[in-house]
């Protein structure tokens, strides 16, 4: 509390007088209205932000409305809040990094006369570049994205374009999608996007409801522009000036994609890039294919925990934060960042970064050697696009030399390498290097700025251009130094005719506010004081000494000044043509930089497998078509590297035609959820090019990874978790293929146990028998284990069900005390209990709850009271029920319930209220039970 009202003290004082309120109030009122805007105004020492937006940064950034100050008086006044320096850039950095929720614009002027001087968004950090990345990496490049679809019947035809504003990239699709509207959402991942553009009034209000949804749960903002932007009228002559090369070819691929012309034609206007010379004959544009990739929705993103959250409790929480290794300032964590959420689907480029890796990790002297260098290496990349947009000054020019300097030790290095991957490094890497290490590419940089730059001065801390690259600047400079030692001699002089030891008690201080002064300490100044009152003037006197001056001094004071003003001015040309020059040297650093940032992840792969206590293993990979998925004593990596945690490996065979869709049972808290994840993120590693955490791994290329893992309210966006979790699934249902591997934990746990139980078995069956995708499905609904069974039967291939195999975690229970221990080993067989009331007792509840709780779950689910299952067999181990029914009852009661589930799935719930769908389950429900009188096997779910 009390740092609190420290800081409200901090406060910056809102110091206007009533003629400037009232002037800055008229102006304020008279803005565009728009919620998503967040307006900053610049008062030079400080920053105020007024109305709305005060009350926002009070209440999220100070915590307290007790921050706000009222501007004007009565019905005209308007709430204000005013922030220092160091508050405004964590709160740039919040709204555009962070919550991407909101635009930022800064406002410069003063009275009623106000002009926005910057705007930036999620998607186009823009001016605010220097505010947020002065002091700090930028670890992604954020991408906007245009969306024009067109609604015909049951499908959607979808226009995508995007521009990466940092990497000066230009992309677009066209593709159908279905109504969850999975390929957009896969897509938005891949590419990072941070914002979105959108037609208004683009089609029925329900399917634009869905592709909403699919936005907000990738964390984008939504930016409606008129429909009359999204046009391609022109946009071959627009990207011929901002294009490099030939046209024709940009001309072939917008052919046949209207969509996607129009979205692209959007995006140029939006992001105003044709404003912008600097842009001109600058970008490149490419076809972007869905299937490049490997495809990963939010959700997926979320249960693998592949990106790093605000609420992390450490870095090794999440898969970049543990991978992250990178040495370079910058580049290696943005090109990381893309590469896990664009996963490779081509065997041959996977095991090309993986022979890297191997190499790196058998040859630790050669890795150690070039992290050691690329330590040194600068953010090539964002120098290079500050160079671009004339943002840039000599200190840029320095630091491009200091990395370029190092490149020919990263080169030694590499071609000291002679073991068996030498050819591939050779190609990849040492080629190129040999190719731009040259007196035509960046040797010639180098002389440029060993030439231009006086590098003695840095040293010093001083950027400067060395007077003897420019003739003026060499005569300036000598003048300089003439009126300079013309100063020294006077103060010589001085100190002599006061009698006072120089620079000890006498002092020659320049820079300040009055120029060149002398200064002597208070306690030397009653010596000199007749002197200083009759010959010299006295400008201040103050803690610190007593400044003062004469009329020589300022004579030479003011010659000197005037001479630096002209060396300066005469400098910033020089600097202006250097930085100009530095520029055309963009298409050698921009090679260089994506060798340097491949070289920085591959080697972060390498330490990250040797570093671990147990290290990683390389895996063998076929394709999607052919092999299995075989994780022998896999771990979960960001699991085993939290401290104090001593992690239990397992293994996981997904073999076609036998294990292929896995049912996992077990008690609470036994390690199902860690086991089904860490198979995922296993296979993402693997096909990011890395070792994975396993003693051996062979695995078949997926082509997506669904994950439908645990499920919250989503109350903003009216959605229940029940919704939240059906939604997840239908994703799955209509989006996975035999190439996909599919990964559900507890699933139907948010409805009725019987509806929730009939539920999951229909998805099961789907997946077993349609979808035919390795499938881990975590589940305390036990009865499902019987979909392994020889002679389970299944409604929708009219077969007996192939490749279902049950696991369980296991778990031993004492006979006496029916106390639970926790073994977190995966085993063959099913288990027939959750132990959820062992679990209880872990939690402490009073033995009195228990033991009713004991007493009741024998009553509701029938179970013998005496029964205890071991889980150490191996064996299958049948239900044991009283209730008993015959095979052909149970294949009559299946076909009916799979009928009802049918129905149930097929209800559009995205575009039903509430009261609508539940008075269609009613009635779904209702009929079931009337058809159920004949079935002894349904009515038990009754």
């Amino acid at each position: 509390m009390d740092e609190t009202l420290q800081d409200q003290n901090k406060l910056p004082e809102l110091k206007l007088d009533s003629k400037q309120a009232q002037g800055f109030i008229s102006f304020f009122k008279n803005l565009p209205k728009d919620p998503r805007a967040i307006r900053f105004f610049d008062r030079r020492d400080y920053y105020t932000a007024h109305g709305e937006n005060a009350t926002f940064i009070a209440k999220t950034y100070y915590y307290t409305t007790t921050a706000l100050r009222q501007l004007g008086s009565g019905s005209d006044g308007i709430s204000s809040v005013s922030v220092n320096r160091n508050m405004f850039e964590t709160i740039v950095r919040d709204l555009l990094l962070e919550r991407t929720d909101h635009t930022l614009e800064l406002y410069e002027g003063s009275g009623s006369n106000w002009r926005l001087s910057k705007s930036g968004t999620p998607g186009n950090l823009g001016s605010f570049e220097d505010v947020l990345f002065a002091n700090n990496e930028m670890q992604d490049s954020p991408a906007i994205v245009a969306l024009y679809p067109n609604f015909r019947e049951n499908e959607c035809t979808i226009g995508l374009s995007y521009v990466d504003l940092s990497k000066r990239v230009l992309g677009l699709a066209e593709f159908v999608d279905d109504s969850q509207f999975t390929n957009v959402e896969s897509a938005l991942v891949a590419l990072g996007c941070k914002e979105c553009l959108f037609p208004l009034e683009s089609g029925k209000s329900i399917e634009i409801k869905s592709l909403h949804d699919v936005l907000s749960r990738c964390g984008v903002l939504l930016s409606e522009r008129k429909k009359t932007e999204f046009k391609s009228r022109d946009l071959a002559q627009d990207l011929s000036r901002l294009i490099k090369g030939s046209i024709e070819p940009v001309c072939d691929l917008l052919s046949g994609m209207d969509y996607a012309s129009g979205s692209l034609g959007s995006l140029l206007s939006y992001a105003e890039l044709l404003a912008d010379e600097s842009n001109y004959g600058n970008f490149t544009i490419q076809k972007y294919n869905l299937d490049s990739y490997m495809r990963l929705d939010s959700a997926a993103m979320r249960a693998l925990n592949v990106l790093e959250s605000k609420t992390d409790a450490n870095k090794n929480f999440s898969l970049f934060g543990l991978m992250n290794r990178t040495c370079t300032a910058g580049m290696g964590k943005r090109l990381l960042n893309r590469w896990l959420k664009q996963p490779l689907l081509d065997v041959t480029e996977i095991n090309s970064r993986l022979d890297l890796v191997q190499a790196f990790v058998e040859d630790t002297a050669l890795r150690q050697d070039l992290r050691q260098h690329l330590r040194r290496i600068s953010d090539v990349e964002r120098l290079m696009h500050n160079l671009e947009k004339k943002r840039a000054g000599l200190q840029h020019i320095i630091k491009l030399y200091q990395s370029s300097i190092r490149l020919p030790y990263i080169k030694s290095a590499l071609e000291r390498y002679d073991g068996q991957f030498s050819p591939l490094i050779k190609e990849k890497y040492l080629d190129q290097l040999e190719c731009y290490i040259d007196d035509n590419h960046l040797n010639k940089f180098v002389a440029l700025v060993e030439t231009a730059v006086d590098l003695e001065q840095l040293e010093n801390g001083e950027y400067m251009i060395s007077p003897g690259y420019d003739q003026k600047l060499c005569e300036l400079k000598s003048e300089r130094d003439a009126v300079e030692q013309k100063i020294h001699n006077l103060h010589k002089e001085t100190s002599n005719d006061l009698d006072l030891p120089l620079d000890k008690a006498l002092k020659l201080d320049k820079g300040t506010q009055f120029g060149h002064v002398f200064r002597i300490t208070k306690k030397e100044e009653p010596k000199v004081r007749k002197k200083l009152a009759t010959q010299f003037i006295i400008l201040e006197t103050r803690k610190d000494g007593v400044k003062f001056t004469n009329s020589k001094l300022k004579k030479l004071g003011d010659q000197y000044q005037k001479v630096l003003e002209e060396y300066t001015s005469c400098q910033k040309e020089i600097v202006a043509r250097v930085v100009r020059t530095a520029a055309t040297f963009s298409e050698v650093f921009d090679t260089l930089a994506g060798i340097l940032s491949e070289l920085d992840v591959l080697l972060s792969f390498a330490d990250l497998a040797t570093s671990c206590p147990t290290p990683y293993a390389r895996p063998s990979i076929t394709a999607a078509d052919e092999g299995d998925i075989v994780l022998e004593g896999s771990r979960h990596p960001c699991v085993e590297a939290q401290d104090g945690v001593n992690f239990i490996p397992n293994d996981c065979n997904l073999i076609r035609g036998k294990s292929w869709f896995q049912i996992i049972t077990g008690p609470n808290m036994g390690g199902k959820s860690t086991f089904i994840r860490q198979v995922g993120v296993n296979v993402l590693m693997a096909q990011v090019g890395c070792f994975v955490p396993c003693d051996k791994a062979h695995i078949s290329v997926r082509d997506c990874i669904f994950a439908r893992v645990g499920a919250g309210d989503c109350q903003l966006r009216g959605v229940s978790t029940f919704m939240q979790e059906m939604l997840e699934t239908a994703s799955i249902l209509k989006g996975a293929t035999d190439r996909s591997l599919i990964i559900i934990d507890e699933l139907g746990r948010g409805t009725s146990t019987y509806d929730g139980f009939g539920l999951a078995w229909a998805i099961c069956e789907h997946l077993v028998a349609v979808t035919k995708a390795p499938t881990l499905f975590a589940t305390h609904f036990h009865e499902l284990t019987a979909l392994a069974h020889e002679n389970a039967y299944s409604e929708l291939s009219k077969k007996p069900n192939q490749g279902v195999a049950n696991y369980h975690v296991s778990a031993h229970i004492d006979s006496e005390s029916h106390k639970l221990t926790m073994l977190y080993k995966v085993e063959q067989g099913a288990c027939d209990q959750s132990f959820g009331i062992h679990v209880a007792e872990f939690a402490n509840f009073p033995e009195s709850v228990v033991a009713l709780a004991r007493e009741k779950a024998a009553e509701l689910e029938d179970f013998s009271p005496d029964l205890i299952i071991s889980n150490h067999s191996k064996e299958e181990v049948e239900p044991k029920r009283k209730r008993e029914c015959d095979s052909e009852d149970m294949s009559r009661g299946a076909a009916r319930a799979r009928r009802f589930l049918q129905e149930f799935t097929a209800l559009p719930f995205e575009q039903m209220e509430s009261k609508q769908a539940f008075q269609h389950i009613s009635k779904l429900r209702s009929d079931l039970e009337k058809d159920a009188c004949d079935s002894s096997w349904l009515q038990q779910f009754f």
